[in-house]
């Protein structure tokens, strides 16, 4: 065992961008990468809270193309390199109530954010990897992509399906060339995101967001460990991926969903 894997340093001299960092799942993944000695830059819309953090911090809107060049300059600028690139940016803020409640904006602004951010900066960061031969990509999906609820994450579920086959075509042609592609699909996670999702339900339904959570948990088939995940436990599996312990995974999709889904993946 090398030195830096005793003292958990893992991806000491190692450069990450995580997208959508400054909130839930993805803030925990900054953490932890910035804790096993990474060099961590996060980027999302707003300015994160608190005045010590364990990363940089570039404000970019992954919905606009014009963000997503002007973040990739300035990274290649300030870092030189990305060796990690976790693309968690995404959200489910479209209507609920099925097909007729969703226009064409809908349906874009679901694809931009949930995919085509990842495709463009994906296109922005890969070709350095590639001329490395070496890099490590994680996409950020959900079980949503597998388990629509057409009342209330139709548009969101079709993107993140989108976003599973696309990974999995980029991890087929990359592989080759030393750069691995893995996804991950959280389920039912204790974030911000999910307590205002799960709060605007029980206000429609007339009930207590500990009620509509549990009818949300019948919902989708159960779920076997009985609690939403905690975003480090989501973290602590991208630690895994990204480090070289997981040298041979590639083109995987792994599920974090408390046993939620009733059939075999």
């Amino acid at each position: 065992m090398d030195e830096q894997t005793k003292t958990g340093q893992e991806l000491s001299g190692k450069i990450a961008l995580v997208t959508g960092g400054t909130k839930g799942i993805g803030k925990a993944i900054a953490a932890r990468l910035a804790a096993s000695g990474a060099t961590v830059i996060v980027t999302a819309r707003n300015q994160p809270d608190g005045t010590v953090l364990p990363y940089q911090f570039i404000k970019a809107d992954l919905s606009q193309t014009e963000d997503i060049k002007s973040l990739a300059d300035n990274v290649t600028l300030q870092f030189g390199q990305i060796d990690i690139l976790i693309n968690n940016m995404g959200a489910n803020t479209f209507p609920g109530g099925g097909f007729s409640a969703l226009n064409d904006e809908d349906w874009n602004q679901a694809l931009q954010i949930n995919l085509l951010s990842s495709v463009r900066l994906d296109r922005a960061l890969l070709p350095g990897m590639l001329e490395r031969k070496n890099g490590v990509i994680i996409h950020v999906s959900s079980t949503s992509g597998q388990f629509p609820i057409w009342e209330s994450t139709m548009a969101y579920s079709s993107a993140k399906a989108a976003l599973n086959t696309y990974s999995k075509a980029l991890s087929d042609e990359v592989a080759p060339q030393g750069v691995r592609v893995i996804t991950i699909s959280p389920g039912l996670t204790n974030t911000e995101a999910m307590s205002n999702f799960l709060g605007d339900l029980a206000q429609k339904a007339a009930i207590s967001v500990e009620e509509m959570t549990q009818n949300l948990f019948k919902r989708v088939g159960g779920v076997p460990l009985g609690r939403l995940a905690k975003p480090e436990e989501t973290a602590e599996l991208v630690h895994f991926l990204v480090t070289p312990k997981a040298a041979y995974i590639t083109g995987a999709n792994y599920f974090i969903d408390g046993g939620n889904f009733p059939v075999v993946k």
